[in-house]
C-alpha cells in the first residue's frame, strides 16, 4: 500500500512540475505576426536551420574583433556585435559577442537589451558603468554604478538601462557576451526623440515635465546609432 501511495505521489509531482516548467520561449525578435501561409513564415528566432550534414567549420566562425570600431562620431563609441547573423552556428544558442571601442570621454549611451543579460570586461582604459532598476515600491529607481579598470567585470540584468563612460584620457576597449543570439539593443534618447514616425510632442513633454520647445527641440536632433 505504502509503494502505491509513493507512486501516486510521485505521479502528481511529476505532473506539478511539468506543469510548472511549462512556459512560452523568449521571443527573439520584437514581435511575431501570426500568418496561415507558410510560403511567407519565418521561424520564431527569424532563421531557419541549415541540415546538420551540411554543416561546415564556417557556419561557426567569423573575424575581425581585433580590428578596432570607427568611433568619430557623436557618441565617441563603436559597437561591433557578433550575433547570429555573422555567425550562423549561433542559431538557438543562445549566447552572442560584442566589442566596444570608446574614444577619450565617449560613451555607450544609456540603452537596454530587451532579450539579453550582458556581462562585461574591460580590456583597455578605464570606464565608468552602470545600471538602473524598474520602478521600486518607493517610487525610486536604483542606480548601481562602478569604476571598471582593465581586467575588471560587471553584470547588467536582461532589460535594464545601462551605460559605459569613457572617463579616461586615452581610448578604452571592452568585450560584452550577451545571454541571446539576438539580445536587441533600444538606445534610450534615440528611440524616444528619434522614432518614425515621431512621438507626439505633447506626450513628450508632459512625460518629461518641461517646455514643449525642448521637445521640439530633442526630435530635430540626428540621434546616431553606434550599434
Amino acid at each position: 500500500m505504502k509503494g502505491v501511495h509513493f507512486l501516486l505521489t510521485l505521479a502528481v509531482l511529476s505532473l506539478a512540475t511539468s506543469i510548472a516548467s511549462a512556459y512560452d520561449p523568449s521571443p527573439l525578435q520584437d514581435f511575431c505576426v501570426a500568418v496561415d501561409d507558410p510560403n511567407k513564415a519565418l521561424f520564431v528566432n527569424g532563421k531557419f536551420c541549415k541540415d546538420p550534414k551540411l554543416a561546415k567549420a564556417e557556419d561557426f566562425f567569423t573575424s575581425g574583433l581585433n580590428i578596432a570600431g570607427d568611433t568619430n562620431n557623436k557618441v565617441g563609441s563603436n559597437v561591433t556585435t557578433v550575433n547570429v547573423d555573422k555567425i550562423p552556428g549561433l542559431n538557438t544558442l543562445g549566447i552572442s559577442l560584442v566589442r566596444i571601442d570608446y574614444a577619450p570621454y565617449g560613451q555607450n549611451p544609456p540603452h537596454i537589451h530587451p532579450r539579453g543579460t550582458e556581462i562585461l570586461v574591460v580590456v583597455e582604459g578605464t570606464l565608468y558603468v552602470g545600471f538602473v532598476t524598474s520602478n521600486q515600491k518607493d517610487g525610486k529607481n536604483r542606480l548601481f554604478t562602478k569604476v571598471l579598470n582593465k581586467g575588471d567585470v560587471f553584470v547588467f540584468p536582461i532589460g535594464l538601462i545601462h551605460f559605459q563612460f569613457n572617463s579616461g584620457y586615452t581610448p578604452a576597449v571592452a568585450f560584452a557576451a550577451l545571454s541571446s543570439q539576438n539580445a536587441g539593443v533600444i538606445t534610450i534618447a534615440n528611440a524616444v526623440f528619434g522614432s518614425d514616425p515621431l512621438i507626439n510632442p505633447d506626450v513628450l513633454t508632459r512625460s518629461f515635465q518641461v517646455d514643449k520647445n525642448i521637445i521640439d527641440y530633442l526630435q530635430k536632433q540626428f540621434w546616431y546609432d553606434n550599434n
